[in-house]
């Protein structure tokens, strides 16, 4: 017998879909849902990787390379593991984990970076494998969980408000759209609210003439690179533990909250030897560790269907590889777009599971645990290199140990 045996990852428990049963559970909701769920992807996380592409003076052909690992890899993961287990996961990169590596990259190649990507995905893959990830994440009390989750989708809410505020013109629009359909389900059923939403936003953008210059500066189709891993005992030690930390605790916990408050159950172990294993070929390709999103996955099972929540999934696993192909010219055209643009569609988009993240979050047990947590996430703190979500779930714990009463079962 094995000493790690892999029955520590969880297996498939529904049937795979048959062609015919992905076409009949692919509704107007869930395309809609899946095509929200890209555009935010490929909008605000893009701005978090061209940010630190920037602080470490990468090249366009660098930074094209990224991103294409990012939506490419990750979304040809997230096609195959939703269709082997019939439900939604999608699979992207560590936004807190992209901060730190733009960090790293002012005082570190790209090489040596690369290589601490390798470190990570080995201790991710050995921690999800082992099932020792499994345990740990037992520790943390759900509702503690789905506080933080809260506290990281709390800013989408806000942003809203500001973007009625500042840019009347393009968000007032959506939100009315957005709430009209919402008001008659009969028609949203056919005319999805946030996709409908999004549309609208894009046409009044184009005829206000909103929409900047220069889409295709850095072309159309992407050209990826293999980027030779190069170990160094600095990189190891600045990036390894955070960056496996910000996927294993923050990224996937996320993810895992946000699935498993939709009725889904992904498996703990399995999320992370994923995410590890398949940080190694989109690491090569320059991209930050693969981990399981929680705002992307939240988009994708909005719908109220929840059989149904794996076609979303698929439809942004569908264009994530479009987009990855066509990664320059994409990500040309969403940061041509007005702020307030993308402000108001994630806001509109994110309202459903903020307000099941704060349901979730303060109810039942451990609620002073929760709120510190929330409060501690909120202020977007780092220290020692680990960001707020991280602090706010360890806060939350020792508060709740300390001051809540012992749940009652």
């Amino acid at each position: 017998m094995s000493i790690f045996p892999l029955l520590a990852v969880e297996r498939p428990t529904l049937p795979r879909p048959t062609l015919k049963e992905i076409f009949r559970d692919l509704g107007p909701q869930e395309f809609g849902n899946g095509i929200v769920a890209l555009i935010f992807s490929a909008s605000g996380p893009i701005a978090v990787i061209l940010a630190a592409a920037a602080a470490g003076q990468l090249s366009a052909q660098e930074t094209s390379s990224w991103i294409f690992g990012a939506f490419l890899g990750n979304g040809l993961l997230t096609l195959v593991m939703t269709y082997l287990y019939r439900s939604p996961m999608a699979f992207f990169w560590t936004i807190p984990g992209t901060v730190l590596v733009g960090d790293a990259l002012t005082h570190l190649s790209l090489q040596e970076v690369v290589g601490a990507y390798m470190a990570t995905a080995v201790l991710v893959f050995f921690l999800g494998w082992t099932g020792l990830i499994g345990k740990i994440m037992e520790l943390l009390p759900a509702t503690i969980v789905m506080a933080m989750v809260a506290g990281v989708f709390l800013r989408f809410g806000t942003d809203l408000i500001h973007s009625l505020i500042d840019d009347p013109l393009i968000a007032v629009p959506m939100v009315v759209v957005f709430v009209v359909l919402t008001m008659f389900s009969a028609v949203g059923k056919y005319l999805p609210p946030v996709a409908t939403a999004a549309v609208l936003g894009t046409i009044v953008a184009i005829v206000a003439g909103r929409l900047q210059g220069g889409i295709l500066d850095n072309g159309v189709v992407a050209k990826p690179l293999l980027i030779v891993p190069e170990f160094s005992w600095s990189a190891m030690i600045e990036l390894v533990i955070p960056l496996a930390v910000t996927v294993v605790f923050v990224q996937n916990g996320q993810g895992l909250a946000v699935l498993r408050a939709a009725g889904h159950r992904q498996g703990v172990n399995l999320s992370a030897a994923v995410s590890g294993l398949w940080s190694i070929p989109v690491g090569l390709l320059g991209c930050t560790s693969t981990c399981l999103t929680g705002p992307t996955n939240a988009l994708i099972v909005s719908g109220k269907d929840k059989s149904r929540h794996y076609t979303a999934a698929m439809v942004t696993a569908v264009g994530a590889i479009i987009v990855g192909i066509f990664s320059p010219a994409f990500v040309g055209f969403m940061l041509a777009m007005p702020a307030s643009f993308i402000a108001a569609l994630a806001g509109i988009a994110m309202l459903t599971p903020l307000k099941n993240a704060f349901v979730a979050g303060f109810s039942g047990s451990w609620s002073t645990g929760a709120l510190v947590c929330f409060l501690v996430t909120i202020t977007e703190v780092t220290f020692l290199g680990l960001s707020a979500p991280f602090w706010g779930l360890v806060a939350g714990v020792v508060v709740g140990k300390l001051l809540d009463p012992a749940p009652t079962k």
